[in-house]
Order: C-alpha cells, then sequence, then structure tokens
C-alpha cells in the first residue's frame, strides 16, 4: 500500500496539483492585497470616506464596554456579537476577480486546445489516400 501511495504522490499530475495549489495561494494573497489597499480606498473615498472594513452591524453588545463602537476592532475587543458586512464586501469581491481570471485562462488554455485539435485534422489528399489503401487491401 505504501508502494501505491508513493507512486500515486510522485506522479506528474500530483505534482503539478501541489504547483497549482501553492501558486493559487499566492494568488489569492494578491487579490486580497489588490482588492484591500488599492481599489476598496478609492471606492471609499468616493463614497464619503467609507472604510469597508469598519462597516459592521453589533448583533449584541459587548460584555466589557457598551456600544455604540467606531470600528470594528473596538466592537471585536469590547466582546460585541457583529456582523461583518464590509469584510463580506472585501471578500466577495476577491472572489470576483480571481474568478474572472481564472475564466480568461481557462479560455486561454481552450484556445490553445482547438490550435492543437485543428493541426491533427489530416488533409483530405491524405485521407483519400488512405481509404484507397484500405479499399485494395481488402
Amino acid at each position: 500500500m505504501l508502494k501505491e501511495f508513493r507512486e500515486f504522490a510522485v506522479k506528474g499530475n500530483m505534482i503539478d496539483l501541489a504547483i497549482g495549489v501553492i501558486i493559487g495561494a499566492a494568488f489569492g494573497s494578491i487579490v486580497k492585497s489588490l482588492v484591500d489597499d488599492v481599489i476598496m480606498p478609492p471606492i471609499g473615498m468616493l463614497i464619503g470616506n467609507v472604510d469597508f472594513n469598519n462597516i459592521f452591524f453589533v448583533l449584541r453588545e459587548g460584555i466589557t464596554i457598551h456600544g455604540p463602537y467606531d470600528t470594528l476592532a473596538d466592537a471585536l475587543k469590547a466582546g460585541a456579537v457583529v456582523i461583518k458586512v464590509g469584510v463580506f464586501l472585501n471578500t466577495v469581491i476577491n472572489f470576483i476577480i480571481i474568478a474572472f481570471c481564472i475564466f480568461i485562462m481557462i479560455k486561454q488554455l481552450q484556445r490553445f486546445k482547438k490550435k492543437d485539435a485543428a493541426t491533427a485534422v489530416v488533409a483530405p489528399e491524405v485521407q483519400l489516400l488512405t481509404e484507397i489503401r484500405d479499399l485494395l487491401k481488402k
């Protein structure tokens, strides 16, 4: 069983998958930084100096300090139960950007595969000669 697992783990597909996961995690970090640090601040500024990370709703007041809370960090520090709407919006935008990038990559890969399939098409003369050869064999 150990030998079978080693063969499975060393296969090229498994190594490619591991590399893909590592690159995907790094890409996710880059997109998160892009959204949090580049995209959302100008959008928040246009809306009226809104920090999306601090958009939240308090469901239950904190145990140590009662609201209102100026920031999400203050609410969490006080032990309040909150719905983090701004964090959720950032995550949705992260997802949309990553999904769009994957869509673009898959479209490009499909374009290359179509070219490979097109080059595999046999010329009509060769196909005709193959049919004649097959008929003569009979």
